[in-house]
């Protein structure tokens, strides 16, 4: 797969990641980079996780990924792998952000699933060159990019220690949302959940509740407007999102090829998003209204 190089104060650099006191100075990208001004949401926890842990976490990721929303997680095992998996089922994009360079994926076994994601329109970001050699510090280090990169972050089971707690002490420091799913008081899973929460993370049971507390009554590209109008599932906000970064029409043909919706669902995505005024057609492509 094709890697790119996005130095920071470039165009397409992530805008709020951009804004953080440590940002990296360049990023190597495999895939499609999101429009620098994406609504994004980070969805980290534990490697250990239980299954309801992992079952909550894909829920979440596949509700908001349905409203164009890009999910961002660090591709480790449990809670982070079902974030990327439930994005994918929800038909949206979903970006990993890894502590090691782009061609040592770790771990191994999710080496297909860091594939699906570049395939289906994400991307696979770290901030190591392929010389770096691998260290316990760098996967501590990455997790102000996962919450840089997004305006919310989810936390799904912490035990004490974990990694994510670091996640959100950083989101904290970025001025980024803090939200954290409560367990049960004496599972060990959510000792570090629960103390997020009594340091004032806002504790939330179901995805429409972080909805609504972000404002995100429906979610398009541009964080910049809130939440635009139009409600969007999965296939039309990657439409939207494409067009949108696009800057000039694109055939349909490219559409496709962009965007890895298979010819039905993007000519389906296309349509409804023309009936409801979003997009328009010419004869030199498609492009937003």
């Amino acid at each position: 797969m094709p890697q790119s190089t996005v130095i920071l104060g470039a165009a397409e650099y992530p805008r709020l990641l951009g804004e953080i006191q440590d940002p990296p100075e360049r990023l190597f990208v495999r895939g499609a980079l999101p429009n620098p001004n994406a609504v994004c949401l980070a969805i980290v926890g534990t490697r250990k996780a239980s299954r309801e842990g992992m079952k909550i976490a894909g829920e979440f990721a596949e509700y908001f990924a349905g409203m164009g929303v890009v999910i961002v997680s660090g591709l480790a095992t449990g809670i982070d792998e079902s974030a990327h998996r439930g994005a994918l089922s929800g038909g949206g994009v979903t970006v990993a952000i890894l502590g090691t360079s782009l061609d040592k994926i770790y771990p191994v076994r999710n080496s297909r699933l860091a594939g699906q994601i570049v395939q289906q329109g994400g991307a696979l970001i770290s901030e190591y060159s392929p010389e770096e050699p691998i260290h316990k510090w760098n996967f501590i280090r990455r997790n102000r990019i996962i919450s840089g990169f997004a305006s919310a972050i989810l936390i799904v089971e912490a035990p004490p220690q974990s990694g994510s707690l670091a996640t959100a002490r950083f989101a904290a420091e970025q001025g980024r949302e803090v939200f954290v799913v409560p367990g049960a008081v004496r599972e060990r899973n959510y000792i570090g959940s629960h103390d997020l929460i009594r340091d004032g993370a806002t504790l939330v049971a179901s995805p429409m509740q972080l909805a609504e507390d972000m404002g995100w009554k429906s979610v398009g590209v541009d964080s910049e407007r809130g939440h635009p109008d139009s409600n969007l599932n999965g296939d039309e906000g990657l439409i939207v999102q494409l067009l949108h970064g696009a800057g000039t029409p694109l055939r349909v043909d490219k559409i496709i090829e962009l965007t890895k919706l298979e010819p039905r669902r993007a000519s389906v995505g296309l349509a409804s998003l023309i009936i409801r005024g979003l997009i328009m057609e010419d004869t030199t492509g498609y492009k937003l209204k």
